[in-house]
């Protein structure tokens, strides 16, 4: 009989899909995308790798009337180079694109416009200056990521969100090296970073960046600096314990019933009383009687 995949049970809940996908990150995501929804900030949504979907899944409740979400991801499908083909055979063999609508359906109506192809085609299918918010998830090699943040840079409104993952893993350098590079030479500024994702702006980072300091300072579970570089203001968030934030369960939540708690203390089981008999043998006579006492009152009973 054959074991069941993990990606084949249907998710209860946000924590039960798989992926990476801290709850800081959840926190952060979260917030960005309330303000730019409660100050009239109106653009459509991008996801470039979206593995299983759980940041899709909470990026699809942040679509509003009128605005279009988008995701793209090879889904296991033909890599535009023998690089990509090995990172992809090694790092997402598991993903089909099955799976993750199979996810994606079981928090939302409706899928997202999903593009199974090479994050390459992404300018041609997502006209420039329309989306608020731009989350890249997809090749770890230089070469795509560095197309990748050059095609966000043309799709995203002025003021606009780019996100990216693994800026830092030690196992991403090419990712660190173009985003860096991106910094430093192509205009994007930094928001803030947390331990997995740098999150950017082309245009002025200041403003959202003192309300996200005030309300990362007021959480007692987010451990926050502030440094300097090369003109920019690095505001680092890390979690110290912080725990999913609430989450809509999906359609296919079950409720356990919780374990049964004792209420009450079995009664003590009585000490069998000796008979007087038994008492005054034993208390009075020698051993060798005690003992014939003893087998023979037990016969009796």
């Amino acid at each position: 009989m054959a074991t069941a995949h993990p990606t084949d049970r249907l998710p209860g809940e946000l924590s039960d899909v798989p992926g990476w996908f801290p709850p800081l990150d959840q926190v952060l995501f979260t917030w960005l995308l309330d303000r730019q929804e409660a100050g009239g900030f109106r653009g459509d949504l991008l996801e470039l790798g979206v593995y299983l979907g759980k940041s899709a899944i909470l990026l699809g409740r942040h679509r509003q009337d009128g605005e279009h979400f988008t995701v793209c991801d090879l889904f296991g499908g033909e890599a535009p180079d023998g690089a990509n083909r090995a990172e992809t055979a090694k790092s997402y063999s598991s993903l089909t694109r099955q799976a993750f609508e199979r996810n994606y359906l079981s928090f939302h109506p409706e899928l997202p416009r999903v593009i199974e192809a090479p994050t390459s085609v992404i300018s041609g299918e997502v006209a420039p200056k329309t989306c608020r918010f731009v989350h890249i998830d997809a090749s770890h090699l230089y070469e795509h990521v560095h197309d990748d943040i050059g095609a966000a840079h043309e799709i995203l409104l002025p003021d606009g969100i780019v996100v990216l993952d693994d800026f830092r893993s030690e196992h991403t350098p090419g990712v660190s090296v173009a985003t860096w590079e991106a910094v430093l030479n192509r205009g994007l500024r930094p928001i803030c970073l947390s331990t997995q994702k740098l999150y950017g702006t082309w245009g002025d980072p200041e403003a959202v960046q003192e309300e996200l300091l005030e309300m990362l300072r007021g959480r007692s579970d987010v451990g926050l600096s502030v440094q300097h570089a090369a003109g920019h203001r690095l505001v680092r968030a890390r979690s110290k314990g912080m725990r999913e934030p609430e989450f809509p369960r999906s359609r296919h939540y079950v409720a356990t019933a919780p374990e049964p708690v004792a209420t009450s203390v079995s009664a003590p089981v009585p000490k069998r009383r000796r008979s007087p008999v038994r008492r005054v043998a034993v208390d009075l006579l020698p051993p060798v009687v005690t003992r014939a006492v003893r087998k023979g009152l037990r016969g009796r009973g």
